[in-house]
């Protein structure tokens, strides 16, 4: 790898010299202070973790087990620089902690969390033409989603339940195989509760089929309540390894008109100019046309329920109810103390009721559920600002996981909190009754993080050589920011580093926070090109309740959320 040679025309070729992966000077400088005679001991490396990781809790035990469990660079009497720097930047010193256990506690009520929530997760690809299949519901399910959405409708005959996005040229898969599958995988990445939401466009008589299919497919894991209704929401430890099921009360069945789906383009796929997604919209650039951009699902969640016709053992299924009601904001955000729901708003419904009745929706989710889910003309799959939910205090804030984009790498950040069980504990700041969050007031700043973005690796491994550029090593260049309240959001960039598959940025950022309880950092490596969109080069986004101060590696991921093999960022993190 000492040299690399590209092609430019038949007869000339540049040869670029590849420099092998080295500590930077800050490190090396680090490594001096922390060593005698090129040689870092137990005792040495105990003092690093204490004083410049920030590991007070640090021992020589634990010291020891660091040099034993790199053991294949480990010298005999101690670490030296290379070794040093092969620790710092292995798997063994995370920016967070992904196999870290359950830490939160898991004994509030299910409303005192945000939850892992997927939408239309029966769907492979777009909303109108993809098809439908327990495969994307499975995939969700070991990527730890809790709340899996299910629209369920008769099949042609009448006669069987199908699961499929209505009035659309979507092709169906029965509700029986996506039970089972639901039930064989429910629990592969976390214990904690499963929750099914179920849009029901079903007769009484197909409500009482699909009562029997739940009930034989779930047996004992199904949560049914004693009561018709929750005075409390249950906690998340006394449901683990157990079936939600949560659905608006059963109304008559309404015979639905088809509507008629033009092949002639109204679905946007991403092009290559969104190869890694549009920036993350703001809570202010959404124009008063869009609010009115409504489609079938919001007009069926405004329906008038009607409880006349049902099957009584469909209705002693449900144990989240939801609805709306017949009145507007003040009606649907009223607080009933003797019994809790949820409430499902579009994200266009959520950003216009917050102009309004900002701190009414926080008190709100104080005691109830608020389901967010993505506007109807989101034909692609894509998704929205996850944070205008989470400010607010929304647990249920559903996205497209089939598609990917910078909103989904947000997403997947908040859930690697809390060792990646899918439920995260809300901040004290929106369980306060005595005053209100305001998502709407910008607060004092509570602390800076200080980010330090050392140098990069592993693009070599996995990527073909020509994938950056046909004729030169890449250009990469790094950008860094937060996802948060509005005063938070930002992101920065390092300068680009021409020709260099490592590259060495050695830049430094802060960041006030003013809210860090719901601010996820975001990074993303992209590889600079004059002519046309610069390419994508990895991506992830942390939590920042869970980033461990000092000097670590960041692992990166693809757009779809995969990790790479090899490519990682050696960074530096501290809180002032």
């Amino acid at each position: 790898m000492s040299k690399q040679t590209y092609r430019v025309c038949f007869c000339f070729r540049r040869r670029f010299r590849l420099a092998a992966t080295e500590a930077p000077p800050q490190i090396k400088a680090l490594f001096d202070q922390y060593s005698d005679n090129g040689i870092m001991t137990v005792d040495h490396l105990h003092r690093f973790l204490v004083e410049v990781q920030k590991q007070e809790k640090a021992t020589l035990e634990d010291a020891q087990a660091i040099m034993h469990s790199t053991a294949h660079i480990f010298h005999r009497k101690g670490f030296n620089l290379e070794t040093f720097f092969k620790y710092l930047f292995g798997e063994s010193n995370p920016a967070v902690e992904l196999d870290r256990s359950v830490h939160h506690d898991m004994n509030a009520p299910l409303s005192h969390y945000f939850i892992f929530t997927g939408h239309n997760s029966y769907l492979t690809g777009n909303q109108l033409s993809s098809d439908c299949s327990d495969v994307p519901i499975v995939q969700a399910l070991e990527k730890g989603v809790r709340v899996i959405e299910l629209d369920i409708w008769p099949n042609s005959t009448k006669d069987d339940v199908h699961v499929l996005h209505g009035r659309t040229l979507t092709t169906p898969v029965q509700l029986i195989k996506c039970l089972k599958s639901i039930k064989n995988h429910a629990f592969s990445a976390s214990e904690y509760p499963v929750v099914i939401t179920l849009e029901d466009h079903l007769t009484t008589d197909l409500q009482a089929k699909v009562a029997k299919m739940v009930t034989e497919t779930f047996g004992d894991m199904l949560f049914t309540p004693d009561a018709e209704s929750l005075g409390e929401f249950p906690s998340p430890e006394s449901l683990k390894r157990r079936i939600i099921i949560s659905t608006k009360p059963p109304k008559e069945y309404l015979n639905a008109k088809e509507a008629k789906i033009s092949g002639n383009g109204s679905q946007r796929e991403n092009d290559s100019s969104e190869a890694w997604g549009g920036e993350i919209p703001s809570f202010k650039s959404r124009s008063t046309a869009d609010f009115k951009e409504d489609l079938e699902e919001e007009e069926e969640e405004e329906e008038d329920l009607q409880d006349d016709h049902c099957a009584p053992e469909y209705r002693n299924l449900i144990a989240i109810h939801a609805g709306k009601g017949k009145g507007g904001l003040d009606d649907w955000l009223r607080v009933d103390p003797d019994k809790v729901r949820r409430l499902s708003l579009s994200e266009q419904e959520l950003e216009k009721a917050a102009k309004t009745h900002g701190q009414q929706i926080v008190k709100f989710t104080q005691r109830n559920i608020l389901r967010v889910y993505p506007k109807g003309i989101r034909f692609d799959s894509s998704n929205y600002n996850p944070l205008i939910g989470w400010m607010h205090g929304a647990q249920m804030v559903a996205f497209n996981m089939q598609g990917y984009g910078r909103s989904l790498w947000v997403m997947q950040g908040m859930f690697k909190a809390n060792g990646g069980c899918g439920y995260v504990k809300k901040p004290d700041i929106l369980m306060k009754n005595d005053s209100i969050f305001d998502p709407r007031v910008t607060l004092p700043v509570k602390m800076t993080l200080k980010v330090t973005v050392f140098m990069g690796e592993g693009w070599y491994y996995d990527f073909s050589h020509t994938h950056f550029d046909a004729y030169s090593p890449p250009d990469f260049y790094t950008r860094v920011g937060i996802a948060g309240v509005p005063a938070d959001t930002i992101m920065k960039r390092t300068k680009a580093i021409e020709d260099n598959w490592i590259p060495a940025w050695n830049e430094e950022f802060e960041f006030k926070l003013t809210v860090p309880e719901l601010a996820i950092l975001r990074i993303e490596v992209h590889e600079y090109d004059m002519s046309e969109k610069d390419d994508f080069g990895g991506q992830t986004c942390l939590p920042i309740s869970e980033l461990r101060k000092g000097i670590r590696a960041v692992p990166l991921y693809s757009q779809k959320g995969d990790k790479y093999k090899s490519v990682k960022l050696l960074m530096h993190f501290d809180f002032v």
